[in-house]
């Protein structure tokens, strides 16, 4: 095993008591939550994007983090293999049992078609090796359709059926990647899926078209045996003004205008979730309530930046409204937590990876813990059920059932007196949640 990390030790769990900046004081991996033990309820991943290779620029500024394993080898293969190596062993000592990638991520492009595809056989033959030594497997992977020039104009929605060929070429590699590790999913984000003005777009064509690539894509996974779940991922801007996939309502309407809704999921981003202008929650329940809550990026935004900060998640009133909402859907099926989550700028050492994935683990074990808490005191959901009482009354199951016309409404009106109205609670409710925290 290599020793990338030496300053890290294996972290344990010492409890809330402990003084050890390299141990959990919340994350007990065999704790049973609610009959499950908290390592299967959170399913914690990370992303091997911002971990290995998020050099740490910005707009202003040259990148600043310290990568000791990247030597001087430039973008090779034998670069890409000592990048997993680091990254396995950051894995195995924060007792993280997923990872998520895109293709472009572990290999680099070749000068065709084909000579990338023999990069990525040949990075994902040594990452097999890692995962039979470490028991890591993929949560889910996904190709990268946004960073080459050749995507300027978007992949599938490009101006370009060349370009879309290109595009098509690559998720079929990357799926087959993909299911090769073990997947238990394939992510679809639309990077540049979408438009910055109708002057110059054929939106009509361009929806279509997105379409018809996942209907390809989805045709692919049958053909080859994928058995794991696809995952559309909504995020609102950056770098369109417009994007397709921009909220869970707008991907599930997509999908149920194409005919796609039975096959595939939503991976919901926090962060993305604050640039729609909602909550993570209001997001997650969303897609729940469609029955599409596939697997969740775990980080947060900046209440002072107006862009995709993708910070560490470390809040755990966030942890504990996110958990809610997943125990209430039953829990994940196939997806789980990706730190999709990137160090500040001028924490630029490779130890603060460490510290930022442990403060990340702990926030979300102690927002599972609150959420299990809430759902056992029982009170916050007889409140919010009490709120609609009404609606088990005559008038409201008539109008549930469909057996009231307009007109029955308004001879009802006529003859009633004016709505009772009653407070809705809101501080009660938020009153009561805090008290789990």
């Amino acid at each position: 095993m290599s020793d990338h990390f030496p300053d890290l030790p294996e972290v344990r769990f010492e409890g809330p008591d402990s003084d050890n900046p390299f141990c959990f004081r919340f994350y007990e991996p065999d704790r049973l939550v609610e009959g499950v033990p908290m390592r299967d309820h959170l399913r914690f991943a990370s992303c091997f994007w911002h971990t290995m290779r998020n050099g740490l620029g910005d707009p202003f500024g040259d990148p600043v983090a310290t990568m000791p394993w990247e030597g001087g080898r430039g973008d090779s293969l034998d670069l890409a293999r000592v990048r997993l190596d680091a990254f396995f062993e950051l894995l195995r000592k924060l007792s993280i049992g997923f990872w998520c990638f895109h293709d472009r991520d572990i290999a680099p492009e070749g000068d065709s078609v084909a000579a990338s595809e023999r990069n990525l056989d040949a990075v994902v033959s040594h990452a097999e090796e890692l995962q039979r030594s470490t028991g890591i497997r993929p949560l889910w992977g996904t190709a990268n359709l946004f960073s080459h020039p050749r995507y300027v104009h978007g992949a599938a929605t490009a101006d370009s059926p060349e370009v879309f060929a290109r595009a098509a070429a690559q998720v079929a590699t990357a799926m087959e990647a993909t299911k090769r590790l073990g997947g238990g999913g394939y992510v679809f984000w639309g990077g540049r899926e979408g438009y910055s003005t109708l002057l110059n777009t054929d939106l009509g064509l361009e929806r279509r078209h997105l379409g018809r690539f996942l209907e390809l894509a989805a045709g692919h996974a049958d053909a080859i045996g994928f058995e794991g779940s696809l995952f559309i991922e909504p995020k609102p801007k950056e770098p369109t003004i417009h994007q397709y996939d921009s909220d869970a309502a707008a991907c599930l309407d997509f999908l149920r205008e194409f005919g796609l809704l039975e096959r595939f999921d939503l991976n919901i981003e926090v962060n993305h979730a604050t640039l729609a202008g909602h909550s993570a929650e209001h997001e997650l329940r969303t897609a729940a309530l469609a029955e599409s809550l596939g697997s969740i990026d775990a980080n947060m935004g900046d209440d002072h930046a107006g862009w995709d900060t993708d910070r560490f998640p470390t809040d755990p009133a966030l942890a504990a409204r996110v958990m809610l909402e997943v125990l209430d859907a039953g829990g994940f099926r196939a997806g789980g937590l990706n730190f999709d989550a990137k160090r500040r700028r001028g924490s630029f050492e490779p130890i603060d990876l460490a510290h930022a994935h442990i403060a990340g683990m702990d926030a979300f074990a102690r927002g599972l813990l609150a959420a299990s808490a809430i759902r056992a005191d029982g009170r916050l959901a007889e409140m919010r059920r009490d709120r609609y009482a009404a609606w088990d009354e005559p008038l409201g199951r008539r109008i549930d059932a469909g057996e009231a016309t307009l007109e029955d409404l308004r001879d009802h009106a006529r003859d009633a007196d004016e709505p009772r109205l009653a407070s809705s609670g809101q501080e009660r409710f938020e009153s009561l949640f805090w008290r789990f925290l």
